[in-house]
């Protein structure tokens, strides 16, 4: 399998104070341990079992996954800024990988 490669979209810029929608999708399979392969065998459990948010250094988002989440998950939320910066993506691995993106984003 080829690393899982993070996609977000943030809005190039955003006024003080209002909302806007942050996407992001992940391709992960995201096996969830009760499949078996052809043999019999169970495929052990790899899924994305974290995924946080960070703005400037300051968590916006910190969520847990679990085994239900769907391949290729999406998370959308809506965060607000007072000031330009950087967004930091992590999405954290069973096996110990953390995938990361960061997006830049400017007052409007």
């Amino acid at each position: 399998m080829a690393a899982p490669k993070p996609r977000v979209k943030v809005p190039k810029s955003a006024a003080a104070g209002e909302p806007f929608t942050i996407k992001t999708l992940i391709n992960h399979p995201m096996e969830s341990g009760q499949r078996k392969d052809k043999q019999g065998n169970v495929i052990p459990q790899k899924i994305i079992n974290r995924f946080t948010c960070d703005f400037n250094g300051t968590n916006v988002v910190d969520m847990t996954l679990h085994g239900a989440i769907s391949t290729n998950p999406y998370i959308e939320f809506d965060a607000k800024i007072d000031a330009a910066g950087e967004f930091t993506f992590n999405w954290y691995d069973d096996d110990g990988s953390v995938y990361t993106a960061k997006k830049s984003i400017a007052l409007a």
